[in-house]
């Protein structure tokens, strides 16, 4: 019975969640994010192992669709243009991190966690306000790079939390390090295979009018939870896998609009929902004190602050004052890693209870207050859609 209650709550929050946002005009994630919450205070969600398995994976499609939404033309204007700036971006990051860790007397965790990236509202604020903005199609350049620096420090981190410099701490950097390698080579191999037999793609997905039973979705559905499970048994983020298949489609099956738009309903539609909605009923309400709160409140401004410095520093003679900050807002939600970071530092003994509470509780305001911020912000500066 308790099992029917969490089924029928979850589904009554999805399909109620937009309705709620066009009423009050907030963004449909703070909703679901809310509503969450409330459930899981009210004990009609709660900890389900299964609940949390399709969660986990909608956060996974999150990521893939990321990977679908990488604007091929702006990456070369920034390889071209920008490269020196996103380096320079990355190293003021970290620089003004340690530094905050220095003058408030902070462990490790912070940081590592403050400057991290992810890309999960990020997707989300795509969804609302569109691809063609120029401070929306950096963010996701931008956090792109930075997720994979945030994969690889997590993977240090977690070694190092894990083994210590031993060999094996060691022989996770080399993993990680080679499987990007192969991903490169098999993107690379899979463009020239493409380009001489392009009847391949024909007959790994048809056309609409040929395609009888879905091979599309199979296909794609399919080489996603093979490429996840490959991540898995090499004990890598899974992100990589998720990213590394949305980008594979982008590459070669870009023209399949339909394709990439039932992806793109099942994930906007149905699984992240689900991600964010869980997320939401996590927090325990009960256990917030003030100390707590007053931490996490600390944790995200630091969060904020870092990367509007930065931005500002390096990106605003390319977006202006508006769009920089907007662009500085969009990058400083760093949702699931930084509930990741939280975890594996309280499960070490890198930080205590409160501290992890005030991690996840910042992870969650940041996530709602800067949705808001950035709407409203976004019609007050009256940004006009450019086409790059």
């Amino acid at each position: 019975m308790e099992k029917i209650i969490l089924i029928i709550t979850v589904c009554m929050i999805i399909m109620a969640a937009p309705i709620i946002s066009k009423m009050i005009k907030t963004p449909v994630v703070v909703i679901e994010i809310t509503l969450g919450l409330l459930c899981g205070y009210l004990g009609l969600i709660y900890s389900d192992e299964t609940l949390k398995l399709v969660a986990k994976f909608g956060f996974v499609y999150l990521m893939f669709l990321a990977g679908l939404e990488i604007n091929f033309k702006l990456v070369k204007i920034i390889k071209a243009t920008l490269a020196v700036n996103v380096i320079l971006y990355f190293i003021l990051l970290y620089t003004i991190s340690g530094l905050v860790c220095w003058l408030f007397g902070l462990g490790l965790t912070y940081f590592v966690a403050l400057p991290i990236f992810s890309l999960g509202m990020i997707m989300m604020l795509l969804k609302e306000y569109g691809k063609e903005q120029p401070w929306l199609n950096l963010a996701l350049s931008i956090g792109v790079v930075g997720e994979i620096i945030s994969i690889l420090a997590l993977t240090l981190f977690s070694g190092w939390t894990e083994y210590g410099f031993t060999s094996n701490f060691f022989y996770s950097i080399l993993t990680i390090a080679l499987v990007i390698v192969a991903i490169i080579l098999l993107l690379r191999v899979s463009y020239v295979l493409f380009w001489w037999f392009p009847e391949i793609r024909n007959f790994i997905i048809p056309e609409n009018q040929d395609d009888k039973h879905d091979q599309d979705i199979r296909f794609s559905l399919s080489l996603l939870l093979i490429f996840v499970s490959i991540m898995l048994i090499l004990k890598i983020d899974v992100v990589l896998g998720a990213f590394t298949t949305g980008l594979f489609f982008k590459m070669f099956f870009n023209q399949k609009h339909e394709l990439l738009e039932k992806i793109e309903s099942f994930g906007y539609g149905f699984f992240a929902p689900i991600f964010f909605i869980y997320t939401g009923s996590t927090v325990k309400l009960d256990m917030v004190t003030l100390d707590i709160l007053h931490h996490a409140i600390f944790i995200m401004c630091a969060i904020i602050t870092i990367r509007l410095i930065s931005s500002y520093l390096v990106f605003y003679n390319y977006l202006k004052f508006k769009q920089t900050a907007l662009f500085a807002l969009s990058d400083s939600m760093p949702l699931t890693f930084m509930v990741a970071i939280a975890m594996l530092s309280y499960n070490y003994g890198l930080i205590s209870q409160n501290e992890y509470f005030s991690f996840i509780i910042a992870s969650m305001l940041d996530g709602l207050f800067l949705m808001v911020l950035i709407r409203k912000l976004y019609k007050t500066f009256d940004i006009k859609t450019t086409k790059l």
